[in-house]
C-alpha cells in the first residue's frame, strides 16, 4: 500500500501558485500536506494565501524565518511593511498556534531552513564568493545528531535532492510562489530555480521503500507577476515570471 505526503514551501503570498498546487495535490488524492513555511511574506496576496491555508486544517505548518518576522511589531523590510497591515488578530494567532519549529513523522523530518534554525540554508553555504553547494560529507557531519533518514527543507527556493554517504537523503522542496530572489545576508547573493513553475515535492512510501517526486505546476505566473509589479515590487515580478533574479 502506498502512502504519500505532499511537501510545499515558500509560498510568499502567491495565492495563484498555491491554489494551483493544492488543486494538483487534491487531484492526486494526497491527504497529508506539510507546509515548510514562509507563507504570507510577499507583495501579491497575503490574505488570499492565509485563507487557502487556514481553510485546510489538516496541513502541518513549519515556522519559516519570514513567518517569524511577521509576528514582530516592526521590521524595516519593505515586504514586512506591505504585509503586516493585512494581518488581523486571527491570522497572527493562527501563525503562533499552528506553526512549529520542526515536525517528525516516523523516519522523516521536516524543517524550514535547517533542523536547528530557520534562517540558514541546509544544502548551500554563502560567503563573499557567492553560493556553493555543501559537500555531502560536510552535511553528514552537520546532521550527525539527526536520527531520521529523510530530511525535507526549504528556505533557498531551489529544489534538489542530495544523497549522503551514510544513506540519508536531503530534499529541498523548492518554492511554490517565488522561484528566485536576492538577499544581502550573510553576504550579497542570489538564489534562482531558473523556472517560473510552482514547485513542490511528493514523498511516496510503498512498504519500506521511499521515492521522491519533484513536481512542477503550470499556473498564471504572468498575472502573479503583474500583481507584484502593481504593488511596486519589480524584483518579485521578474522572479515570478522568469525564475531568475532581477539583480543578477
Amino acid at each position: 500500500m502506498q502512502e504519500s505526503i505532499a511537501i510545499i514551501s515558500d509560498i510568499h503570498s502567491n495565492s495563484l501558485a498555491l491554489e494551483a498546487v493544492l488543486k494538483d495535490i487534491s487531484a492526486r488524492e494526497i491527504h497529508q500536506v506539510v507546509n515548510l513555511g514562509d507563507s504570507l511574506f510577499g507583495p501579491i496576496d497575503p490574505l488570499g494565501t492565509a485563507r487557502l491555508l487556514m481553510e485546510n486544517q489538516t496541513i502541518i505548518h513549519i515556522m519559516g524565518n519570514c513567518d517569524q518576522i511577521l509576528l514582530e511589531a516592526y521590521s524595516p523590510s519593505a515586504t514586512f511593511q506591505f504585509v503586516k497591515p493585512f494581518l488581523n488578530t486571527d491570522i497572527e494567532n493562527w501563525i503562533r498556534s499552528s506553526y512549529q519549529a520542526t515536525w517528525r513523522c516516523d523516519d522523516l523530518l521536516f524543517c524550514h531552513g535547517t533542523p536547528f534554525v530557520n534562517d540558514k540554508y541546509l544544502l548551500e553555504d554563502v560567503d563573499e564568493n557567492g553560493v556553493r553547494l555543501k559537500d555531502p560529507n560536510e552535511l553528514m557531519i552537520e546532521l550527525g545528531n539527526i536520527t531520521q533518514s529523510f530530511i525535507f527543507c526549504g528556505h533557498s527556493h531551489v529544489f534538489k535532492s542530495i544523497n549522503l554517504p551514510n544513506g540519508k537523503l536531503i530534499v529541498n522542496a523548492g518554492s511554490v510562489g517565488l522561484p528566485a530572489y536576492d538577499d544581502e545576508l550573510p553576504f550579497p547573493h542570489v538564489m534562482e530555480s531558473g523556472t517560473p513553475y510552482a514547485e513542490y515535492v511528493i514523498a511516496h512510501r510503498t512498504n519500506q521503500c521511499m521515492s521522491i517526486e519533484h513536481v512542477m505546476i503550470d499556473y498564471d505566473w504572468e498575472r502573479a507577476s503583474r500583481i507584484a509589479s502593481e504593488n511596486g515590487r519589480e524584483d518579485y515580478a521578474f522572479a515570478i515570471k522568469t525564475g531568475r533574479s532581477l539583480l543578477k
